[in-house]
C-alpha cells in the first residue's frame, strides 16, 4: 500500500490524491487536510501530534 506523504497513514487502493511535481517527485495524500497542510500552509509533519512522524519522535505507538 502507498503511504500518505504528510501523515504517514496507509492509503486504501482507489482513494486519495497523487501530485507529480515538475522535478518528478511523487506526493501521495490521503485527504485534503494533509494536502493543504503540506502544500498551502507549508507545515512540517513532525510538528503535528496526529502524524506518524510525530508519534515516532515522541516514542508513541498508537
Amino acid at each position: 500500500m502507498v503511504k500518505c506523504s504528510f501523515c504517514g497513514t496507509d492509503i486504501p487502493k482507489g482513494t486519495g490524491k497523487i501530485l507529480v511535481k515538475t522535478d518528478g517527485k511523487i506526493l501521495n495524500f490521503c485527504s485534503s487536510k494533509c494536502e493543504k497542510n503540506l502544500l498551502k500552509l507549508k507545515r512540517k509533519p513532525r510538528e503535528h501530534k496526529w502524524t506518524a512522524m510525530s508519534r515516532a519522535e515522541r516514542g508513541k505507538t498508537d
